[in-house]
């Protein structure tokens, strides 16, 4: 497993150096940690219910942006639309093609795969609907942001609707860093922190087993930024957007309110 010289802050950090040389420090979004991510993420299913409900008024083919091992691809799919899959991980979308070679047949000819940046992709048709879930969009910074809004503007059809979510601090947790327990959908326990000081413009979310092995102890490591909606929204119509709706919070698990926008271009 690849290591990194970067140690993650706080109480994990701690950890790390403790455990020496028998951490193995790897990418949360890379090759050993997209498997560890597929199986948490199978369990958070709330916002999947809340933009499969949104988009399902809205006919036509759909664009899911950072779609990772499919978390949300599926259930669209199961729409009855056809869908585009697009991420840049190449580990992530090797899982989702592991679930659509067991998925019916009916469900797997109607996705697409497509392996791309979501900040500069080109694609041959417009879509009905775009969605870029999992506060995915924190994953960019402000150039990549940008390059976002651009895609989106020339993929979406008229009157399409593109629809994504954010994520900024509750009121209800005034901690720098939490640990929590974890069970992945294959019953595995991991324990995260989330190092997370009020005011920072990034959160670092580290996973590890919660039962730490005797020998090697992969530890995952992720950054992300904070985005908070007044932001987003104001990026959106500054990049010829209208924004029709803002649902906040979507989700309020007191530390993370999770904010959905849902917005059409203005040509």
């Amino acid at each position: 497993m690849a290591a990194t010289t970067l140690l993650p802050p706080g109480r994990a950090g701690q950890l790390v150096a403790e455990l020496g040389d028998r951490a193995r420090l790897c990418d949360l979004y890379g090759p050993h940690g997209a498997p560890i991510y597929h199986d948490m993420s199978l369990r958070d299913t709330g916002e999947v219910r809340h933009l499969v409900g949104l988009v399902r008024p809205h006919p036509g083919p759909v664009l899911d942006l950072a779609a990772g091992s499919g978390r949300i691809t599926l259930p669209l799919l199961a729409l009855g639309r056809e869908v585009t899959a697009l991420d840049l991980s190449a580990d992530m979308l090797a899982l989702l093609r592991q679930q659509l070679d067991r998925a019916p047949a009916h469900l797997r000819e109607r996705c697409t795969v497509v392996q791309a940046d979501m900040a500069d992709f080109r694609l041959p048709r417009r879509h009905a609907v775009i969605v870029l879930g999992t506060t995915s969009i924190s994953l960019l910074d402000r150039a990549g942001r940008a390059g976002l809004y651009r895609c989106v503007a020339e993929h979406l059809a008229d009157g399409g609707r593109f629809f994504l979510t954010t994520l900024d601090r509750g009121a209800d947790s005034p901690e720098e860093e939490v640990e929590i327990t974890a069970t992945g959908a294959s019953g595995t326990a991991y324990r995260l922190y989330e190092h997370w000081p009020a005011g920072a413009d990034v959160r670092t979310i580290t996973v590890l087993p919660s039962e730490l092995p005797d020998g090697p102890v992969p530890v995952c490591t992720g950054h992300v930024r904070v985005l908070p909606p007044d932001r987003l929204a104001a990026e959106l119509t500054q990049a010829g957007f209208t924004v029709q709706q803002r649902r906040t919070p979507l989700e309020d698990a007191g530390r993370h309110r999770v904010t959905l926008i849902e917005a059409e271009i203005q040509r």
